[in-house]
């Protein structure tokens, strides 16, 4: 399997750096993922923001040469693996204006007459990584898992991205939020991981 990490924090001292570092580490030592690349947005300067005009227009999107080789890593990657806090009850603006932009017609689906749009990624998987200043429940209890529903069904389920985890980790600006042993469970989940979200009971 190939693995495309994408990146989302400014900040390389941060706690989501470090779960970049452990899905690494977890990937290099695994048999199963041959490559890892990783995508660091904010390294990268990446532009978040929509432009649309008459040079630029949102039907030609999928075929903006500006993004080729951000197609192209969608394309080759069998696993995409999304790393990034959560900020207001949602993913960084960075993320967002990537899936903007990536995730469009004619690339990532196709529209149908009389039919619901065909997901052109069939058979890739995806494993979300975020981390939260509030308590892990959060979500659930005050936004009725808004962020889940976003990526999980809006986006990836949309575009035909079955195979969906979500890791959510929560208190993680306190001293006790137990930041190595969640560190330690992406680790494991990445050196052990085999395509199917099943195969290993996380503790």
């Amino acid at each position: 399997m190939k693995a495309l990490a994408v990146y989302s924090h400014p900040n390389h001292n941060s706690l989501n750096f470090a779960f970049l570092q452990k899905v690494i580490k977890g990937a290099e030592e695994n048999a199963h993922i041959s490559e890892l690349k990783v995508l660091d947005l904010y390294k990268e300067n990446f532009n978040p923001a929509l432009v649309f005009n008459k040079e630029k227009r949102r039907r030609d999107m999928h075929n903006d040469p500006d993004l080729e080789l951000y197609r192209k890593q969608i394309l080759w990657a069998d696993i995409l693996i999304f790393i990034y806090p959560m900020w207001w009850g949602r993913p960084p603006a960075m993320l967002l204006g990537y899936i903007d932009q990536m995730f469009s017609a004619n690339f990532a689906y196709k529209d149908k007459k009389g039919l619901l749009p065909e997901g052109l990624l069939k058979g890739k998987s995806v494993v979300c990584i975020t981390t939260m200043k509030g308590p892990t429940n959060y979500p659930f209890l005050y936004l009725r898992n808004a962020h889940k529903i976003l990526m999980k069904r809006a986006l990836f389920h949309f575009v035909g991205i079955k195979k969906v985890k979500f890791f959510e980790f929560g208190n993680m600006e306190k001293k006790n939020g137990k930041q190595k042993e969640k560190l330690q469970k992406i680790y494991l989940y990445f050196k052990k991981y085999k395509g199917n979200f099943s195969f290993y009971k996380l503790f």
